[in-house]
């Protein structure tokens, strides 16, 4: 798992958790990305399970298996080091629905049960209509590629604090 970027001055604020997981087709997980309370952001490519490649409908997205398997971590490992930071937690997401059944594939290939749960990460907010659409602007405006964890997340993250200091959380 890579600790990526943090934003500074965020130690006090005790964000939330959210998630991005990256799927090719199938819901087949390629890459998973979370933040931390303090606005560090962990990410990596997963290892495909063996039973996913055998699927004829899944592909791997933009990546080849061989890339994954050669740079991603197991299975059991992201379940390990998500564990260790949210266990029985509630984690939120732009696209909760695809983000749940990415992270079952994940938990399923390991028999394991699922210890979170993801919520839409517009009911943090005052007006989650137009949070979306923001984020859907952000996008475009840091030239970021919508679909790619660790950018749902930069986006999730920096939103996120601008709407905190313009008070715009849900109460």
């Amino acid at each position: 798992m890579q600790d990526d970027y943090e934003f500074s001055n965020t130690e006090a604020l005790n964000l939330p958790g959210f998630i991005a997981v990256e799927s090719g087709e199938g819901d087949v997980p390629v890459a998973i990305a979370w933040t931390l309370p303090d606005g560090g952001v962990k990410h990596t490519l997963i290892q495909p399970d063996e039973t996913w490649l055998e699927d004829d409908v899944a592909s791997l997205g933009d990546y080849h298996a061989d890339e994954l398997l050669t740079m991603g971590v197991s299975v059991s490992d992201v379940i390990r080091e998500l564990e260790a930071d949210y266990h029985g937690s509630t984690l939120y997401s732009a696209n909760p629905d695809q983000d749940e059944a990415a992270l079952s594939r994940i938990f399923e290939a390991v028999s394991a049960t699922t210890f979170v749960s993801i919520v839409d990460a517009g009911t943090l907010y005052s007006d989650p209509e137009e949070w979306h659409q923001q984020r859907s602007e952000m996008f475009s405006e840091m030239g970021l590629e919508p679909g790619r964890a660790e950018h749902d997340l930069e986006t999730l993250l920096k939103l996120h604090v601008r709407w905190m200091d313009d008070d715009m959380l849900a109460d």
